[in-house]
């Protein structure tokens, strides 16, 4: 059992920075990756960035890279998403996600426990 809390959301200007953070309870000894997800109104899920177990394992959509920088605490039980020169098209629901293997992919049904969502809400 994974237990994933996200917060930090909320309501910026374009331009602006936001910081979420995923905290992570349960299954942690096992070398999870985790990622971040996010879903528009009116649009499906669509991967934002993962890394893996080693840190060194990163990845990002395109629509976001050089933009947002995906991390995890020391301990492994936070991962972070720091989210820089914000766009309007940004506004979503974000997403923490476990897949339980060292490193996958942004498919989302490689993970297999999911976040309740924080609002990010990028205003003009």
């Amino acid at each position: 059992q994974v237990h994933l809390v996200e917060s930090g959301g909320g309501s910026v200007q374009a331009g602006g920075s936001l910081r979420l953070s995923c905290a992570v309870s349960g299954r942690t000894s096992g070398g999870d990756t985790m990622a971040w997800f996010r879903q528009a109104p009116g649009k499906e899920r669509e991967f934002v960035a993962v890394i893996g177990w080693s840190a060194g394992s990163l990845d990002y959509a395109d629509s976001v890279k050089g933009r947002f920088t995906i991390s995890r605490g020391n301990a492994k039980n936070t991962v972070y998403l720091q989210m820089n020169s914000l766009k309007l098209e940004d506004t979503a629901v974000y997403y923490c996600a476990a897949c339980p293997f060292a490193y996958c992919s942004g498919n989302s049904n490689e993970y297999d426990y999911w976040g309740q969502g924080t609002q990010v809400t990028v205003s003009s």
